[in-house]
């Protein structure tokens, strides 16, 4: 699998690093994926989320989301204080600059399918794949446990494609109440979407390098990513 950093220019002025992996070598054409981070950065576990994908026959593209205020930024699951400043710093509009320039340059790859693009997130990067999905004519789009959702919960009517969401039910930082108003906003807006809530699972049960790993949620979780990409992708 051949894999490298790509530079993009964003609206605004930026320039913003992004991982990219690609389907094992040989011919053919694939649906792209732009893969959003957790707070963490594009550290070795999204990395290794990307190749995942990949794997599976999917052009896959994860950008530095904090590239304006710390780009490479790449901090320890326990470090959440320096991860704030950064946090603090996003904006919905720069969230839709930067997966702009990733669909732009999945637009201009050889290999893939112009017209079967998705996304991904996880945690904050969770939140990013909704407003990817507001913002881009997307045909997929998926958030593990995406946090801050109620702030934006009155431009989920805008949202493109069918969006599946997991929740852990044991998720101290998620309530249920921001779940039902995610959920509810989307009802209400007639939009396609699959909500998941794994009662026996916490925050972050996808990741395999953090405490609240789960391995039996994250594989159930991952079987159904799988479908759904595979479904509306392929």
């Amino acid at each position: 699998m051949k894999e490298n950093y790509v530079s993009l220019a964003v609206e605004g002025g930026t320039n913003m690093d992004a991982y990219t992996s690609f389907p094992k070598e040989g011919n053919g054409s694939f649906p792209g994926i732009i893969l959003f981070q957790e707070a963490f950065g594009v550290n070795h576990h999204i990395r290794n989320v990307a190749d995942r994908i990949a794997s599976k026959g999917y052009v896959v593209i994860a950008p530095e989301l904090f590239h304006r205020t710390g780009a490479g930024l790449d901090l320890p699951y326990n470090d959440f204080p320096s991860v704030m400043p950064h946090m603090k710093a996003l904006t919905v509009q720069g969230l839709e600059a930067d997966a702009k320039a990733c669909f732009d340059w999945l637009q201009h790859q050889n290999d893939v399918i112009k017209n079967k693009i998705g996304s991904i997130g996880f945690c904050m990067g969770g939140r990013v794949s909704f407003i990817a999905n507001m913002a881009l004519p997307l045909q997929a789009a998926v958030s593990y446990y995406a946090g801050g959702m109620p702030a934006i919960a009155d431009r989920l009517h805008e949202i493109h494609a069918p969006h599946l969401m997991f929740w852990g039910g044991l998720d101290k930082h998620i309530t249920p109440d921001q779940v039902e108003t995610v959920a509810k906003a989307l009802q209400d807006a007639k939009k396609e979407f699959i909500n998941v809530i794994v009662s026996y699972a916490d925050h972050a049960f996808n990741c395999d390098e953090r405490p609240s790993y789960h391995p039996q949620a994250a594989k159930e979780a991952w079987a159904l990513t799988l479908t759904f990409l595979e479904n509306k992708l392929k």
